[in-house]
């Protein structure tokens, strides 16, 4: 009976060490595994991300410090480089892997073609919240309901007037005939992208907007509302000799600048030249047409991350730091109006008269369409203000000429 006895402990105690060492073998295994864990993660390498920019130098140089403070919070790098390059130069650079993660500042109305060629990665969920941007920014950079990129800063256009020849801007159509007889009013004429708004304010469009994009097969530009914004720019030459129908951007401006006109259109970019020149000058919203708002073209200057690049995650978070911390600095440094609501309400932007006011003109603003359609547009829609301004083609003829030319060149893109 000792003999079992024995036995039996001698089999406890083994089974005890036996399972004591296995315990011990097992909390080594967890144990090495979570510092394995832990040293992968130390170890992980910073990402390095490439932002290409189609802004100014001191812009992009501001971008740049920008991106510095995100890439110090995370532990990454960031590279933000000038860029002119155009679509081909992208789209090869980014199938070859030597383009950019994120493209910063381009164009809002060049989009259409980077969407087409696949190249646009969907905004996710969580970069931005559409209600706190002006509605017009978040439709820019929109296709069929789904975002493609970030809306950065806007402009547009409207009007300068000097104010020792106009104390009060003109409100109304009438009040700009009436003040361009007396103190002579001149544009860019037959640029379509300024002539635009005297269009639309009568019903003319571009391409319909169905409510979930825009329909390159409905083009409104020999409507009876645009044919009568086009009898109304025929006028402004033709019946009001406010300018000569052969006018351009420079002629215009330097007209408004030497001060022998009184009335100018035109967007921020020109507001520092004829600070230094000391223009005596302010800027208004487009006079009202029938009691409405007289609906500007728009531009979006827009960021979106490559579909290519594959740091997706860290480039929507960069994104989404940028989106949130560049609107008031390039406000300041290169006269970029906000898309940000509360941006739009801070002292700074509501406190600077002349920036304030494209900013009003903004929201009634009509982005260009950012479809790939929209190159066919141009050429034609600049030739038949040519012809309408010059008086050489009635405006009717023109303006179903400039449709059949636009669907013609659609035709072609397909």
């Amino acid at each position: 009976m000792k003999k079992y006895t024995k036995i039996i402990a001698l089999l406890t105690v083994m089974v005890f060490v036996l399972s004591a060492a296995l315990t011990g073998c097992g909390g080594s295994k967890t144990s090495e595994n979570t510092s394995s864990q832990g040293q992968t993660e130390q170890k992980k390498e910073p990402v390095e991300l490439v932002v290409w920019s189609h802004l100014t130098d001191p812009e992009i140089a501001k971008v740049q410090e920008i991106a510095n403070k995100w890439a110090e919070q995370t532990g990454n790098k960031v590279k933000v480089l000038a860029d002119q390059s155009d679509f081909q130069a992208f789209s090869t650079a980014a199938q070859s892997g030597k383009g950019p993660d994120i493209m910063f500042g381009l164009p809002h109305d060049n989009l259409g073609t980077f969407q087409k060629a696949g190249l646009l990665a969907e905004v996710p969920d969580g970069v931005i919240n559409k209600d706190d941007y002006v509605p017009m920014s978040i439709s820019a950079v929109s296709y069929d309901g789904k975002m493609y990129a970030v809306p950065i800063s806007m402009e547009t256009y409207a009007l300068f007037y000097n104010t020792e020849k106009v104390p009060t801007p003109p409100a109304t159509l009438d009040d700009l005939i009436k003040l361009g007889k007396e103190v002579g009013f001149q544009y860019d004429v037959n640029n379509f992208y300024f002539s635009f708004a005297f269009i639309s304010a009568y019903g003319g469009y571009v391409f319909k907007d169905t409510g979930g994009g825009l329909d390159p097969n409905d083009i409104g530009l020999n409507n009876d509302g645009a044919k009568k914004g086009l009898e109304l720019i025929k006028d402004f030459v033709t019946k009001y000799k406010f300018m000569p129908a052969d006018i351009n951007g420079d002629m215009a401006k330097g007209n408004f600048q030497s001060g022998k006109t009184g009335l100018y259109i035109s967007g921020p970019w020109d507001v520092d030249g004829f600070k230094k020149a000391n223009v005596p000058f302010k800027v208004a919203p487009l006079p009202q047409i029938d009691g409405k708002p007289t609906p500007s073209f728009a531009g979006v200057q827009a960021a979106f991350v490559s579909a290519n690049s594959k740091h997706q995650k860290e480039a929507w978070d960069l994104m989404k730091y940028l989106a949130e911390n560049t609107g008031l600095p390039l406000f300041e440094t290169g006269n970029r109006i906000p898309v940000l609501n509360s941006l739009l309400d801070n002292p700074e932007v509501k406190n600077n008269e002349i920036l304030n006011a494209f900013a009003e003109q903004a929201k009634n603003a009509i982005p260009m369409p950012n479809i790939p359609q929209m190159a066919a547009v141009w050429g034609p829609a600049g030739n038949a203000l040519q012809l309408i301004t010059s008086g050489k083609v009635p405006v009717d003829k023109a303006a179903d000429e400039m449709v059949n030319q636009i669907k013609q060149g659609i035709a072609t893109q397909q």
